[in-house]
């Protein structure tokens, strides 16, 4: 199972390959990180960049590439993350053969849910990460009536079965989940990469009525 990584029609292109025109830096300002052969790359030490469109439920699509760091384990191994809403952080790592993997590793939704699966391929490879995102509902009072939600597929892989979140991750840009949000993508200090990122808006809902034509 996969999803076309070319944008459909009337998707958002954030990141087309040429600049950081849909990028910020986190704090406002350029985004400060370099745009290579068609793809964004982490600096070291320039901060997190975030989206400049703001979303609710999404299709969200992007591939990112892992540096290979053989002397490095765990946490130190090509690391990154992709914040939905700059809220909930799906990880990114090199956790290439790791036969269980945990809520840090590749794809987990960082420190709450680990993937069904590895579907992480050797660092350099090229993955991608296709995101099915259901923002929260929150009532007029602020009170949280749904939690997000979410379905991630690694390398058209299912790793993440519509569950539901517990919450802003660590490292959350704030809390008020009623609210659209960025992608943010983080500066860990590894020179990940990132191509192709795009989005579709998705409704809230579908329509209760059937009206044959």
């Amino acid at each position: 199972m996969s999803i076309a990584s070319e944008a459909p029609p009337g998707a958002e292109v954030l990141f087309d390959g040429m600049d950081l025109r849909g990028f910020t830096a986190r704090g406002g300002g350029p985004a400060g990180w370099k745009v290579e052969d068609g793809a964004i790359q982490v600096v070291a030490g320039a901060g997190d960049i975030v989206s400049a469109a703001r979303f609710d439920d999404a299709l969200l699509h992007l591939e990112f590439q892992c540096p290979d760091m053989p002397g490095a384990t765990g946490q130190a191994k090509g690391n990154s993350g992709v914040f939905l809403q700059g809220r909930y952080e799906i990880q990114v790592l090199d956790s290439h053969g790791i036969a269980v993997p945990g809520t840090g590793d590749c794809g987990a939704v960082y420190g709450q849910l680990a993937p069904l699966s590895n579907a992480c391929r050797p660092a350099l490879a090229w993955q991608s990460y296709d995101i099915v995102f259901r923002a929260a509902r929150v009532a007029g009072d602020g009170e949280v009536v749904e939690p997000a939600r979410l379905t991630l597929l690694h390398n058209g892989v299912v790793i993440h079965n519509n569950v539901t979140l517990q919450g802003p991750t660590q490292g959350a840009t704030d809390e008020d989940v009623g609210a659209p949000g960025p992608l943010r993508l983080q500066d860990h200090g590894d020179p990940v990469r990132y191509r192709n990122i795009w989005l579709v808006r998705l409704a809230p809902r579908g329509s209760d009525r059937y009206e044959p034509s």
